[in-house]
């Protein structure tokens, strides 16, 4: 498949990474664009998204279209060598199609109706909305197709929307004969006997409304299915309209980052290109680990091509409570961060910061204190950075010999209610296990429990609770193959229906990881720890009785479980059946990695300092605030500042470098 930037390239250029973000004129005067360009270009930004949130300017009346004022735009970019990634306005529906038909809007849980003036106000089974969303994708898709400012297509904005309404009933029901064929099937499937809740017509199934006490834990895991698949037949009609349209054109939509709403997988595979937005609290001390993680599960989606971050804040976001600005230099450090981990477009929301709206405090790439601000000048730095390392980067591969297996199916399966823990939390333990490898300097992927693992010298699985029996089998045949597995605790519970597993784990996976009987799972308390000899344990453990040859890597000491394993290898099978504090989970997985014949991409780096390989280039990225001195193991270029260094090389407060090798 073609790179990014050979889709998006205008003929004649040298390779480049994408440069830009949101624009969204449109609130502003018109005399303010050709300022904003003029600021664009000193930036060196080459890329801008149009048009995101433009319905009610483009229709403004039922079938109306006034296309004059991005028309205007359209040449304006293009004269001034800008491409366009133009979106399609369709997650933000006008005020007068909630007013003309109520029925596009979604409801809650609790049957109440989310009314316009935010966005997302769409229900995604009412066929008036999909008829009109498709007209005004058609007629942008005629108008633009032939514009030589456009680049690329952008589906509707972070799709997000549930809805428990009378239309999402409906299509529920058809997406459930579709699933299931019968009644019979789907209450088989639910285990609808328990508690009564067995289905004698489908005019009875509803989405899992508010209930009185515990819903039926496989209800919702369909629901969250459907939620996905109707969502995502949402953006198909979209995308299909503009590939008939612009069939050599990429199209996508953005992804939000590690959310539990869209299986991440298959959306990604109805992709052209794959594109996610990230925003780490600048706060947060594990806030550049979080932003590694996003990078690595978008570029693992991407199926190791390149990706693109279409949305982060070069400063504060509006939307936690208390909302602070990146420091000096961090934005740089993320943006490059991104680059290193795969991105071939580092973009923003928004350019021009908005004076007004639900958003009017947050950060764009020129903020209110305008060209003169720290945040542009960032900016203008930024972009000189991306215009070096283009021709160098632009369309390489990360490679990695460690797979994290993640699924979202499983992460719905695992909700809070009647579990035997509410503390335990997927997307926690996912970080946790992936900041270890982060600590390690292990370069990572993450794959879904279906795919070909035979690449990886090593695989984890944090923490899926549900797996189906082709996951089951294919862990097995990886292991049989020769590679090394750790598993984590509650690994293979529940079967695809969410159904526990015989025994509390499937008997294959038992046999696998060297257990020979699960006899109680021992959840553990906020302040509670499990000494584990050379370690302490958290949130969960297990009472296991461990098979014949099986080895106690580490035992519980004291409590009821003393003796117990809490570490079990089985050959090249561990188990891990509890969740090691940080350090030590740190030095496990670095420990079977070495074993595995894997390790960190370069040895003796100071605290903070992650190293990334992508392509034959080495990143080094410095996560502190502190000047520190770094290793090298030979003779390099800095392709950022064109410094040579042999032996050693000085990385600055939030530094970044770019290393070629050298004679």
């Amino acid at each position: 498949m073609p790179s990014l930037d050979d889709l998006t390239r205008p003929p004649g250029r040298p390779p480049r990474l994408l440069y830009g973000g949101d624009w969204n004129p449109e609130q502003w005067p018109e005399e303010t664009w050709a300022e904003d360009v003029r600021l664009m270009r000193r930036a060196g930004v080459n890329s801008v998204t149009l048009g995101v949130f433009s319905w009610s300017r483009l229709e403004p009346a039922p079938g109306a279209r006034e296309f004059g004022w991005l028309d205007r735009l359209m040449d304006l970019t293009h004269e001034n060598g800008i491409g366009v990634v133009l979106a399609t306005p369709t997650s933000s529906p006008p005020p007068w199609l909630g007013r003309l038909h109520p029925e596009t809007l979604p409801r809650d849980e609790d049957g109440r109706t989310e009314w316009w003036g935010s966005r997302q106000h769409f229900s995604h089974s009412s066929e008036a909305y999909r008829r009109h969303a498709a007209a005004i994708t058609e007629d942008l898709a005629a108008r633009y197709a032939g514009h030589p400012a456009l680049t690329m297509w952008h589906i509707n904005n972070e799709y997000c929307t549930h809805d428990w309404g009378d239309e999402a009933a409906r299509t529920f029901r058809r997406w459930l004969k579709a699933r299931y064929g019968t009644l019979d099937a789907l209450n088989t499937a639910w285990g609808t006997d328990f508690w009564s809740q067995r289905y004698a017509d489908w005019a009875e199934v509803l989405p899992p409304r508010r209930a009185h006490y515990l819903k039926n834990p496989a209800h919702v895991l369909d629901f969250r299915r459907y939620t996905s698949d109707l969502l995502l037949e949402c953006y198909r009609a979209e995308r299909d309209i503009v590939r008939r349209h612009t069939p050599h054109l990429p199209v996508t939509t953005n992804f939000m980052p590690f959310w539990s709403g869209q299986d991440g997988w298959a959306w990604a595979a109805e992709e052209d290109l794959v594109s996610v937005d990230v925003y780490p609290d600048p706060r947060d001390p594990r806030g550049g680990q979080d932003n590694a993680m996003i990078g690595d599960l978008t570029r693992s989606q991407a199926g190791g091509r390149p990706w693109m971050v279409m949305e982060q804040a070069a400063g504060a976001v509006n939307w936690r409570d208390v909302n602070h600005p990146k420091p000096p230099g961090l934005n740089r450090l993320w943006a490059l961060q991104a680059v290193a981990h795969g991105a071939d477009a580092v973009c923003y929301f928004q350019w021009r910061q908005s004076r007004q709206g639900a958003e009017r405090f947050h950060s764009g790439m020129l903020g209110h204190a305008g060209e003169r601000g720290r945040v542009f000048q960032e900016t203008v730095r930024i972009g000189a950075d991306l215009a070096r390392l283009g021709p160098h980067v632009a369309g390489s591969r990360v490679t990695t010999d460690i797979a994290v297996l993640h699924d979202w199916h499983s992460w719905w399966a695992d909700g809070p209610d009647g579990a035997p823990s509410r503390r335990v939390d997927h997307a926690g333990i996912v970080r946790a296990w992936h900041r270890a490898l982060f600590d390690a300097r292990l370069p990572v992927s993450f794959a879904h429990p279906h795919h070909d693992l035979t690449g990886h010298r090593l695989v984890l699985v944090p923490h899926l609770h549900l797996l189906d029996d082709t996951a089951i089998d294919n862990l097995t045949a990886y292991v049989q193959g020769g590679g090394t597995l750790v598993c984590g605790f509650l690994t293979g519970v529940a079967d695809q229906d969410g159904r526990v597993r015989p025994g509390g784990m499937d008997p294959r996976l038992r046999a696998l990881l060297g257990i020979d009987l699960l006899q109680e799972w021992w959840p553990l308390d906020e302040d509670e720890r499990v000494d584990c000899g050379t370690f302490h344990g958290t949130l969960w453990s297990e009472e296991l009785t461990p098979a014949a040859g099986a080895e106690t890597v580490a035992a519980y000491r004291g409590g009821e479980l003393d003796g117990l394993p809490a570490v079990l290898r089985n050959g090249r099978a561990w188990y891990v059946s509890t969740l090691p504090e940080p350090d030590a989970l740190r030095e496990l997985l670095a420990a079977v990695a070495r074993e595995a014949g894997t390790g960190a991409v370069l040895d003796g780096l100071p605290e903070g300092v992650e190293a990334v390989r992508r392509g034959e280039l080495l990143f080094l990225l410095h996560h502190g605030r502190d000047p520190l001195t770094v290793p090298l193991p030979g003779r390099y270029r800095d392709l950022l500042t064109g410094a040579l260094s042999t032996g050693t090389l000085t990385l600055e407060r939030y530094g970044v470098a770019v290393l070629e090798e050298t004679p």
